[in-house]
């Protein structure tokens, strides 16, 4: 995971269309940038429903929401529109923005060893600094914590 107060590394990935974002188009507004393991996974499902569910919330404190996952365009779309999703989603099937974010790490399941994304949000400021980070975080209580992290004094 990368530090607080470092500057979060610039990237750009395609979104759920297509098209290609890079984290600087967004200075001057705050970055949930929250990374995934999945599309149409439970925990994954939940979520992104639920940081759809507060997506007004967030817009109201001027903060912009892109989950990432090393699924494709393709599967981001259906995701998208399976579940209404209101924001952006990121694809990195090369896993290079997963890795320079250092969340492919090692995971245990069932006792069965294997290389993964460990979900884990970022909080990034409008200069583009890492304000806050958290790994291994439950999938349905992450929206409302970053919300909530939103209403923090820095």
């Amino acid at each position: 995971m990368l530090s607080i107060g470092t500057i979060a590394p610039d990237f750009t990935l395609p979104d759920q269309n297509g098209t290609p974002h890079s984290l600087s188009d967004y200075r001057g507004q705050k970055v949930i940038l929250y990374f995934y393991p999945k599309d149409n996974t439970a925990g994954c499902t939940k979520q992104a429903c639920n940081f759809g569910e507060l997506y007004p919330q967030f817009r109201e404190k001027g903060a912009r929401i892109l989950g990432v996952s090393k699924d494709s365009v393709a599967s981001h779309k259906r995701f998208e529109e399976k579940f209404g999703l209101p924001f952006t989603l990121l694809s990195d099937e090369d896993k290079t923005v997963i890795q320079n974010y250092d969340v492919w790490k090692e995971k245990k399941n069932y006792g069965k060893v294997s290389m993964g994304v460990v979900r884990t949000t970022y909080l990034i400021d409008e200069s583009g600094v890492i304000v806050r980070a958290f790994d291994k975080v439950k999938a349905a209580d992450n929206p409302a914590q970053m919300l909530a992290e939103l209403n923090e004094p820095e």
